[in-house]
C-alpha cells in the first residue's frame, strides 16, 4: 500500500493509553498504527514527539476578535475568517465550531449592536466550499436572549445551513455569568468602553429587554435547534434548577456552569460539561465564578475550550493531563469527547479509519508546544 504520509518515532495518545509507534495516513485517514519505528521511505521522525488527534473547537470568540479588532472597527469579514483559521491551525485545532451571534439591539444608539450573523454564515460556507480554509469549520449559533431580533435572525437560517451548535445566551446582569454587577459594569465598560456615568441606563435597558422578549426568545432558540438537527446548549447555568430547565429543553451541553452545584446538577442530568481552558491556565475565571481546575479535581469537567485564547486548548488539556494523572484522559477533552457530543463520529481518536487530523507536539517546562498539524492527512501548521 502506498502512504500519502508515515510518523515514526513517536508517543501516539491512543484511546486511554500512550503508545510508541508508528502512524500511516492515506486517503486522508489513518491507515495504520504499529509499534516501534517505521522503515517506509520518506517517513517523518517524530524524535520522540506526541502526536495526537487533530483538537476540536466548540465555543470561540476568536472570529468575533478578529472581525472587531478594536471598540467600532468592523474588519474586512473574509480577512478576518482567513486569520481565524490560520491561527487555530497553528494552535493544533482542526475542527471549529465558529461562534456567530444571532441576536441584536438596533433601537438604542448608544448600545447598538448590528445584525451579521446570516452573512457571516454564508462567507463562512462561500470559503469552506472553495477550499480556501485549512481546517474543518462548522457553524454554533450564539442565540442571545436578551436582544431585540433573535426570533426573525434565527428564521433566516435553515436545515441546509448544516448548523451543529445551538446555545443559550443570555447574558442579562445580575444572574448567570455576571450575578456580581460590577463585574459586569467593569467587563462592559473596558471591553466596549462604555461611559461609567451611563451603566446604570444601560442595566436597566437590559432588564427591560429580558422582560419582553426573554420567554419568546428562549421558546425560539430551543425550536430552532430542533428545526436544524443541532445539539442544543446551554450557557452559564448557576443553580440546579437552571439546569433542570436546561435538561427540560433538550440540552446535552453545557457551556461554563458557574457553581460547584451546576456542574453537580449537569452530571447527574447527564448533560457534558464545557469549561475555558483561560479559566484553567490562569486559575480562576475572570468573572469570579467556579475556577475550572476546581471541577477538574472533583470530575466534573468534561470538554474544554479554548474560550479567547485559542493557543490555550491543547495547554490545558496537557495541565489536566498532570491534575489527573492520565495525560490520554486530558487529550480526550479536546479531541474524543467533544467530537461525540456533537456528533462527528469520524474524528477525534488516533484509530485506523478515522479522519487523519494530527498535531505533533512536545511538552516543556510544563508547556505544549506544537510542531506540526495536519487536516485530512495534509499539512496546515
Amino acid at each position: 500500500m502506498t502512504y500519502d504520509l508515515v510518523l515514526s518515532n513517536a508517543k501516539l495518545v491512543l484511546p486511554g493509553e500512550i503508545f510508541q509507534g508508528s502512524l500511516r495516513v492515506a486517503d486522508g485517514v489513518i491507515a495504520d498504527i504499529s509499534p516501534g519505528s517505521s522503515r517506509t521511505p520518506g517517513a517523518v521522525d517524530c524524535e520522540g514527539d506526541y502526536i495526537c488527534p487533530g483538537l476540536i473547537e466548540l465555543h470561540t470568540d476568536n472570529l468575533e476578535r478578529h472581525i472587531t479588532p478594536r471598540p467600532n472597527v468592523d474588519w474586512p469579514h473574509r480577512a478576518a475568517i482567513l486569520a481565524h483559521d490560520r491561527e487555530l491551525a497553528g494552535t493544533g485545532i482542526t475542527t471549529v465550531f465558529d461562534a456567530i451571534r444571532v441576536g441584536s439591539i438596533l433601537s438604542n444608539q448608544k448600545r447598538r449592536y448590528g445584525k451579521y450573523a446570516r452573512q457571516m454564515a454564508n462567507e463562512i460556507l462561500e470559503m469552506r466550499a472553495a477550499g480556501a480554509l485549512k481546517i474543518s469549520h462548522h457553524l454554533h449559533l450564539r442565540a442571545e436572549i436578551c436582544s431585540e431580533t433573535l426570533t426573525e435572525e434565527l428564521d433566516e437560517f435553515g436545515e441546509a445551513d448544516r448548523i451543529g451548535i445551538v446555545s443559550m445566551m443570555d447574558h442579562t446582569p445580575g444572574q448567570r455569568q455576571f450575578r456580581d454587577i460590577q463585574k459586569f459594569e467593569d467587563y462592559v465598560c473596558g471591553k466596549h468602553n462604555y461611559d461609567r456615568a451611563e451603566f446604570g441606563d444601560y442595566v436597566d435597558f437590559l432588564y427591560t429587554l429580558q422582560n419582553k422578549y426573554g420567554a419568546a426568545h428562549e421558546a425560539a432558540t430551543v425550536a430552532a435547534a430542533s428545526r436544524f438537527g443541532a445539539t442544543l446548549a446551554s450557557h452559564d447555568d448557576t443553580t440546579p434548577e437552571q439546569v433542570r430547565v436546561s435538561k427540560d429543553h433538550g440540552v446535552t451541553i453545557a457551556e461554563f456552569p458557574t457553581t460547584i452545584e451546576a456542574a453537580q446538577a449537569c452530571r447527574e442530568a447527564g448533560i457534558a460539561t464545557i469549561l475555558g481552558t483561560p479559566n484553567l491556565v490562569r486559575g480562576g475565571s475572570h468573572s469570579g465564578n467556579v475556577a475550572a481546575k476546581d471541577l477538574a479535581e472533583i470530575d466534573r469537567l468534561d470538554i474544554l475550550s479554548s474560550d479567547y485564547v485559542p493557543a490555550s486548548l491543547l495547554l490545558g488539556a496537557t495541565m489536566l493531563g498532570e491534575i489527573w494523572g492520565d495525560l490520554p484522559r486530558g487529550i480526550a477533552t479536546v479531541t474524543s469527547t467533544p467530537a461525540r457530543s456533537v456528533g462527528l463520529t469520524d474524528r477525534g481518536e488516533l484509530v485506523p479509519g478515522q479522519r487523519a487530523d494530527l498535531a505533533r507536539f512536545a511538552i516543556a517546562s510544563g508547556t505544549s508546544i506544537v510542531k506540526s498539524v495536519w487536516s485530512a492527512g495534509r499539512q496546515v501548521a
